[in-house]
């Protein structure tokens, strides 16, 4: 089943709905996030958690690089929320330990 294309302007209720209708590539470090968040709290979206989280560390890398005890104290993540982004960290840190792995250089032992 194909989706029919209009010329309407999309309208997404979640960064999900963009990543599903346009691709990863389209979605935004903050989006990504949001998705990972999943829900907000009372008053507060998953986007906007997220943005607040991007405003204080500024990308990925400064995120991984925090103590999860850390991003428990942002309102609006929990400690599920919190385990659910460090094992996508995790996860990367794994994928970029496989790839590296590929590119060492055999030993001649």
């Amino acid at each position: 089943m194909t989706k029919e294309k209009t010329s309407e302007p999309p309208t997404w209720h979640h960064a999900g709905g963009k990543f599903v209708e346009l691709g990863p590539e389209a979605v935004t470090d903050t989006e990504l996030l949001a998705i990972l968040i999943s829900s907000g709290v009372k008053g507060r979206s998953a986007e906007q958690i997220a943005e607040e989280i991007m405003g204080r560390f500024r990308s990925f890398k400064g995120m991984a690089n925090q103590p999860l005890k850390k991003l428990m104290k942002i309102r609006g993540l929990g400690e599920v929320k919190v385990i659910r982004i460090a094992a996508a960290f995790e996860m990367a840190r794994r994928i970029v330990e496989e790839v590296l792995k590929d590119y060492e250089p055999a030993s001649d032992c």
